[in-house]
């Protein structure tokens, strides 16, 4: 207990330094601070010695922690206890135990927007990416208990366990779309790149699951393998790649790109201020049709790559608007054995056209949904289609399904529930594939990337890359009509 009062006043004494630290701050704000310092210390003392049960002084300190960070409201600037170390140094070694989701959970929980955990994106060949879980689904319960009460803490916990065992979670899909999905925990083994020629085509498909150091070095085995096979075009699958270090996402940019920024971040801090600038020397590709995969479940480093080649006009962007995460983090030890710490946003990064995508997103040049949204009495057959098992059922009674016989089951189904026979193909077929690798792409089901071929091979390709617009102009005309409109609303 002696220790910990010492650990926590050391770390009260951390904070009161940075707050003296801030030569710019006037002296009525330090000395504010240093009272609001001196009453956290006076509060955390007398509840250890005065509460009518006795503490755990771990608890106090613990929690002071995390009611701090999480009071700043972003999500992304959390206390890390030793647990959240473990599983981040977990994920970032290349390999864990889990069910393979990337999500995001909001500080605030409130009746009209309870603080669900968000699918950012389902990792490839993972539990969860089996399960046809998608990016934007909520996880509303785990094993029963709903999540919205929980900390980002309490749910890695509960997903993470002994490979084999089951956890059974929630999904709220759209509005009302509710349903239970099992999954079999599994040694998750972060990915980085899958590649290979579309079939019949000359085009080179390179699928960036996430950046890692490896990503650069990857994508370049890719560009060989394509240029051996004599391709004239590219595709670069960004969707549901969350993202990763920001110097492998310059790597790979800077196989495209000749020269000028490809990235800057900006702080408050002089020393976050950097720009990631091009070197022609690391150009690979040149003066080929590319196309860019994008969905909502593309974010952070994957908004890099996206928005670089698109202020460049170097490639056309295909999907849905991504999700929106211009910010930078860093890690900071409060231990020398590094068991915990915090997690804190220290700067946001720019495109070269010197935009900020936060809470924006990047949209695509075509917008193609893979999915049409469902009407309300869509949402309830859905729902009622997967809880009767009928997919699961099907798969288990025919072991070795092959296409004809998916395609024929899909059109029983189809006619039985109303549904698209196309998205019943695709829904069978990820029950089929649950115990194999995923395959590189699905032609049956991916309009997306059906429609990214079609550009690539288009002899308009050039004039539509050239036409599109940065990010820069297309806020500048979003501001614009925000104006317009405000205007109209007053006149």
């Amino acid at each position: 207990m002696k220790k910990l009062r010492q650990a926590f006043a050391i770390f009260v004494l951390f904070i009161a330094s940075q707050c003296f630290a801030q030569s710019s701050a006037d002296a009525e704000v330090k000395l504010s601070s240093f009272q609001y310092v001196k009453n956290l210390n006076f509060i955390y003392d007398y509840l250890l010695q005065n509460y009518v049960d006795e503490i755990d002084p771990k608890v106090l300190y613990e929690g002071a922690l995390k009611g701090m960070l999480d009071s700043i409201g972003d999500p992304y600037t959390v206390y890390l206890d030793t647990d959240s170390m473990r599983d981040m140094n977990d994920t970032t070694s290349g390999n864990f135990g889990g069910v393979g989701l990337s999500i995001s959970k909001p500080a605030e929980d409130t009746p009209e927007k309870p603080a669900y955990v968000e699918v950012e994106s389902p990792i490839e060949d993972s539990p969860g990416a089996k399960a046809g879980i998608q990016s934007g689904d909520q996880i509303v319960a785990i094993e029963g208990e709903p999540t919205p009460s929980m900390t980002m803490n309490d749910v890695l916990l509960k997903l993470r366990g002994v490979v084999g065992t089951p956890v059974t979670i929630t999904i709220l899909r759209g509005k009302n779309m509710k349903f239970d999905v099992t999954l079999v925990r599994a040694l998750i083994e972060v990915p980085t790149v899958k590649y290979g020629m579309i079939e019949g085509t000359s085009i080179g498909y390179a699928k960036l699951i996430q950046f890692t150091p490896d990503t650069a070095i990857r994508l370049q085995d890719a560009i060989d393998s394509f240029k051996s096979n004599g391709f004239t075009s590219m595709i670069i699958d960004l969707r549901d790649n969350p993202g990763g270090l920001i110097t492998s996402v310059v790597d790979v940019a800077d196989k495209f790109i000749d020269e000028g920024p490809i990235v800057s971040t900006k702080s408050r801090i002089a020393f976050e201020n950097r720009q990631y600038v091009a070197s022609s020397y690391s150009t690979t590709v040149k003066n080929i049709p590319i196309v860019v995969l994008i969905n909502r479940g593309s974010a952070s480093a994957s908004e890099i790559l996206s928005g670089a080649l698109k202020d460049y006009h170097l490639a056309y962007l295909v999907g849905e608007r991504t999700y929106g995460k211009g910010s930078v983090q860093q890690i900071k030890y409060l231990n020398r054995t590094f068991t915990e710490g915090f997690k804190l946003t220290m700067a946001r990064y720019y495109t070269p056209s010197d935009t900020n995508i936060d809470k924006i997103g990047i949209p695509p040049d075509l917008e193609v949904q893979n999915l049409k949204k469902f009407s309300e009495e869509e949402e309830k057959k859905y729902v009622e289609m997967l809880n009767s098992k009928v997919i699961t059922n099907l798969v288990e009674s025919k072991p070795g399904m092959k296409e004809s016989d998916i395609a024929e089951s899909a059109r029983e189904i189809s006619a039985e529930y109303g549904f698209d026979e196309r998205l019943i193909r695709r829904l069978i077929r990820i029950q089929v594939q649950k115990s194999q690798p995923t395959p590189l792409y699905d032609l049956d089901w991916d309009v997306q990337l059906n429609e990214a071929i079609k550009i690539v091979q288009s002899p308009d390709y050039s004039k539509l890359v050239k036409n599109t617009k940065t990010l820069k102009q297309l806020q500048e005309e979003a501001e614009l009509n925000s104006k317009d409109s405000d205007k109209k609303q007053e006149d």
